[in-house]
Order: C-alpha cells, then sequence, then structure tokens
C-alpha cells in the first residue's frame, strides 16, 4: 500500500492526478525514455520527446525525427514536452544551445502558465533535466499538465 501512495503522489506533484490523457514518450535510443518511463504512470494526451543534452553529434538526427513528429498530422494538437536530459554531465548542452539546435528557438510557447484555448496554437516547450538525479523533469510535466484535461 505504501507503494501505490507514494506512486499517487509523485503524480499528483507533478500534476498528472485525475488528469485523463495519454503521454508518448519519445526521443533517440539511449535518451533517457525507459529511466523515465518507470518513474512515471502511462496512458496519460502528449508528447514527451526526450534528447540527449549531451550527445551533441546526434542533435541533427534528434532535430530530424522531432521535426517528423511536429509536422505529423495526427499530432498537430497534441503538446510537445522537450526533455533534454542529463544535464548531470558538466559538459552537456545548455538550454539554449539545445533549443538552437533543434530548431525552438522563438518557437516555443512558454514556461508558465499560457492561454492557448482559443488560439491554434500548439503548446511546445523546453526543460533541461536529469533523470537519473530526479531534477528538472517535475518542472517540464507541472507545465504539460494544464494542457491535459
Amino acid at each position: 500500500m505504501f507503494l501505490v501512495d507514494w506512486f499517487y503522489g509523485v503524480l499528483a506533484s507533478l500534476g498528472l492526478w485525475q488528469k485523463d490523457a495519454k503521454i508518448l514518450f519519445l526521443g533517440l535510443d539511449n535518451a533517457g525514455k525507459t529511466t523515465l518511463l518507470h518513474m512515471l504512470k502511462d496512458e496519460v494526451d502528449t508528447v514527451v520527446y526526450l534528447v540527449d543534452a549531451y550527445d551533441r553529434e546526434r542533435f541533427p538526427e534528434s532535430k530530424n525525427e522531432l521535426d517528423g513528429l511536429l509536422s505529423d498530422e495526427s499530432l498537430a494538437n497534441v503538446p510537445f514536452l522537450i526533455l533534454g536530459n542529463k544535464i548531470d554531465i558538466t559538459s552537456a548542452a545548455s538550454e539554449d544551445e539545445l533549443r538552437y539546435h533543434l530548431g525552438l528557438t522563438g518557437v516555443t510557447t512558454g514556461k508558465g502558465t499560457v492561454n492557448l484555448a482559443d488560439t491554434n496554437v500548439r503548446p511546445i516547450e523546453v526543460f533541461m533535466c536529469s533523470i537519473v538525479r530526479k531534477m528538472g523533469y517535475g518542472e517540464g510535466f507541472k507545465w504539460m499538465s494544464q494542457y491535459i484535461k
């Protein structure tokens, strides 16, 4: 019972408790998807795209994958949370560098509460994190939760 209570507590702290949505976790291999999935409940309508912020050589590949997802008609109204993982490694990319390489400079919608209800704008934002150190992704999920019904 303690484990179940703890898990629901984590979901509540991330703003994901009592939301009826699906979350799709995407990213290149070794970006941190599996580690994150072990921490969260599945079957909640958004995309979480993880990028290894340390592996600069794969930024073009990550950008191509993300561009493909962003242009997919079936995901046209789906919020995108991009997590730049592995910031615990000192030489990892900064948020600005990651935004630049992913083509997201000036494209994201803002980290605060943003009312996009009567617009045709898809919520998209970048948050830097360290999945193994359990830091940074909570803010991203709180941001994302405002767009999940």
